[in-house]
């Protein structure tokens, strides 16, 4: 972080000079009120001029703004995440693990299609084990169902194993279809159904429920676009009771293990 606030504060400083190289021509032409053609055309050779010998200020302000607005996401998330805690953290139908009554948890979206949620689940499987104290819900969030059906079949099925066997088998089954590797459109009803068999649970029963069980997951598809919640992974990590801003971490996309148990320890406080 340092080292960005100093390249961006080496870029305010060279647009700084740059607009100082400007000022002979809005002193020259400011009994007017502005620039005449001849003064805009040498204010912009020197810009450019300038760009050209330092193209690191364009990469400099192209992150700054960057910075801004994933600042300006969080931000929006947390809000979100706020107004929207009884849904994230009370919803008797969302596949969870730990204690009820824990005092922190942490709420995933994720598709077992996308690859950095793949890359995730072996991050979350710790942290479950390492934080026995802590509730982790599980938010079933097919984003790309509509180019690979199977992401909502494996939603669906989730669903269905948690209503049927509770928590435990539920992990089983997210994390045997995880542990596929597939992603990205590789993932097959065949994937999904051996995945329930594992939990001694049948594809054909799922297919049945389904109308019940997509209703169920577009719930979760209301809340995320109520939360402004754009991709997968996203993870949030609260207090089961009096959240507020300041207690609420939202991390939109893959982290890592760290950063997670410190989001932990601030719901925590």
């Amino acid at each position: 972080m340092q080292n960005f606030k100093g390249r961006t504060l080496r870029a305010k400083s060279a647009l700084a000079a740059l607009v100082l190289a400007c000022a002979p021509f809005a002193h020259a032409d400011s009994s007017v009120g502005g620039f005449n053609a001849s003064q805009q055309d040498a204010i912009g050779k020197i810009a450019a001029d300038y760009l050209i010998k330092h193209p690191e200020v364009l990469v400099q302000v192209s992150q700054a703004l960057q910075q801004k607005q994933q600042e300006e996401q969080i931000s929006q998330l947390t809000v979100g995440a706020v107004a929207s805690a009884d849904a994230l953290l009370n919803d008797a139908k969302t596949p969870a693990v730990g204690p009820k009554d824990a005092k922190v948890a942490i709420v995933e979206f994720f598709d077992y299609q996308c690859i950095y949620c793949y890359h995730m689940s072996e991050t979350v499987e710790g942290l479950i084990k390492a934080n026995p104290n802590v509730r982790f819900i599980f938010k079933e969030f097919p984003v790309f169902g509509a180019r690979w059906p199977a992401s909502i079949l494996a939603a669906e099925a989730g669903q269905y194993v948690y209503a049927k066997k509770g928590g435990e088998a539920y992990l089983k089954y997210h994390n045997g279809l995880f542990a596929t590797g597939k992603n990205e459109g590789k993932l097959t009803e065949q994937d999904v159904e051996k995945a329930l068999k594992a939990v001694d649970l049948k594809l054909a029963d799922v297919k049945a429920d389904a109308k019940t069980l997509e209703s169920q997951i577009q719930a979760n598809m209301d809340l995320g676009s109520k939360m402004q919640i754009q991709g997968t992974p996203t993870f949030v990590v609260m207090p089961t009771k009096g959240a507020t801003a300041d207690n609420v971490t939202v991390i939109p996309g893959a982290t890592d293990t760290e950063n997670l148990q410190k989001a932990i320890d601030a719901a925590s406080k």
